[in-house]
């Protein structure tokens, strides 16, 4: 059967004792932007407050992600995520300490800002145990692990949202980012527990100092425009179905209308990990953003919360390839010493992408109402289909992906 591709991959010594605590901490990384943006809303009565203080999360991890994973691959996963973890939780206590005290706008940046440098990366730790455990004799098989990364990060966005807008609409939007916090510092650290599975730590020297310029190679470049871009979709998403809902009047069809397009995004990475793709993966890549940009103007066409999770269905089948080449490629073009800085990077630009986005669309909503948060998830869109304009210069390294396995997906 296809999907034993996914039981042999978890059957690996060691694979599952890591790959879930960090699908539980991911889930609790998931709820956390959208946690902020109803107790901000909650707390101010306006999206563009929340909207600004879940940017300032954003651009805080988008700056702080990279500097954290190069000391994971300094020192180590089981070294850096206890520290890092402890200052996340110490961060959203004071968050929610400054909501509590009634505290002004700009305090409440300040929050956001502390939350966001903190957040723990575990996406980015477990694709670089995948790719320590499988490499070199099974990296044939990292395809189908980061499509088990992308089914479980679509897992999480299902139930994440889902869980915080239910917890928000029911008047509690305080333990929405309690059980975030709870969730993402308990997975972290049985993840830190996992020392064999541990990838080992680059020495400082003059050749790791070359392997950290690769971070700033064409492929990977082009990468972190096209994260920029779907950051950009996901934060304008979250903030625009938030302002559709209330606008119709049903603040709880938010948590289905996300639990839609997660389900969606769910099966469709399940489906596309099943098989090894001859069509070349970038040519996969235009055909998501294909799919991604035209249902983003099918936005414009909802009337209602019903329409708009049909619409969304859409959007939600688009990401999940995106998410398995974005890794595929990052895997088959950088040095593992740097592996996990690269996939922080990556993770850096979406998070850039989010914090603009939150800030752009609350404004946009509150002035045009939902549809110019629309707007601003179809310009982002637009954004990743100049992916085709770079397929040349990843073209530039298809001899590694064909050294490495990776072409073959």
């Amino acid at each position: 059967m296809p999907s034993a591709n996914y039981r042999s991959l978890l059957r690996t010594p060691g694979a599952a004792a890591f790959f879930l605590p960090a699908s539980l901490g991911r889930v609790g990384v998931a709820m956390t932007s959208l946690s902020i943006v109803w107790l901000v809303h909650g707390h101010t009565g306006t999206f563009s407050a929340a909207g600004l203080v879940t940017g300032a999360f954003a651009v805080s991890e988008a700056l702080g992600a990279p500097q954290l994973a190069r000391l994971v691959d300094r020192f180590g996963q089981t070294r850096v995520l206890p520290p890092s973890l402890l200052a996340h939780a110490v961060a959203v206590a004071f968050l929610l300490s400054l909501v509590a005290a009634d505290a002004d706008d700009t305090l409440l940046i300040v929050g956001g800002v502390l939350v966001g440098g903190s957040v723990p990366q575990l996406g980015a730790m477990s694709a670089a145990r995948w790719a320590a455990l499988l490499r070199p004799d099974r990296a044939a098989e990292l395809p189908t692990a980061f499509a088990l990364e992308s089914i479980i990060n679509a897992g999480a966005f299902l139930v994440g949202p889902t869980l915080v807008s239910a917890l928000a609409a029911t008047g509690h939007a305080v333990a929405g980012l309690v059980l975030a916090a709870t969730l993402s510092v308990f997975g972290g650290l049985f993840l830190a527990t996992r020392r064999d599975t541990a990838p080992a730590t680059a020495v400082e020297d003059a050749e790791h100092g070359q392997r950290r310029g690769q971070l700033l190679c064409a492929p990977v470049l082009l990468l972190m425009g096209l994260n920029l871009a779907i950051g950009i979709f996901f934060g304008a998403m979250q903030v625009s179905v938030t302002g559709f809902a209330v606008e119709w009047g049903a603040p709880g069809a938010a948590g289905p209308i996300f639990a839609a397009s997660s389900c969606s995004g769910l099966l469709a990475g399940w489906l596309y990990g099943l098989r090894r793709w001859r069509t070349a993966p970038s040519v996969q890549l235009v055909a998501a953003t294909s799919v991604l940009s035209l249902g983003t103007m099918l936005l414009f066409t909802v009337g209602s919360p019903l329409g708009l999770a049909l619409v969304v269905i859409v959007t939600g089948a688009a990401i999940p390839p995106l998410f398995v080449l974005f890794p595929v490629f990052t895997e088959a073009t950088v040095d593992h010493a740097v592996l996990t800085q690269a996939s922080a990077w990556l993770g850096a630009a979406g998070a850039a992408g989010s914090a603009a986005a939150a800030a752009l669309s609350g404004w946009a909503i509150d002035s045009f109402g939902p549809r110019g948060g629309f707007a601003v998830t179809a310009t982002a869109a637009a954004m990743s289909l100049q992916s085709a304009a770079g397929l040349r210069v990843l073209r530039a390294s298809r001899g590694r992906w064909g050294r490495r396995g990776a072409a073959s997906h």
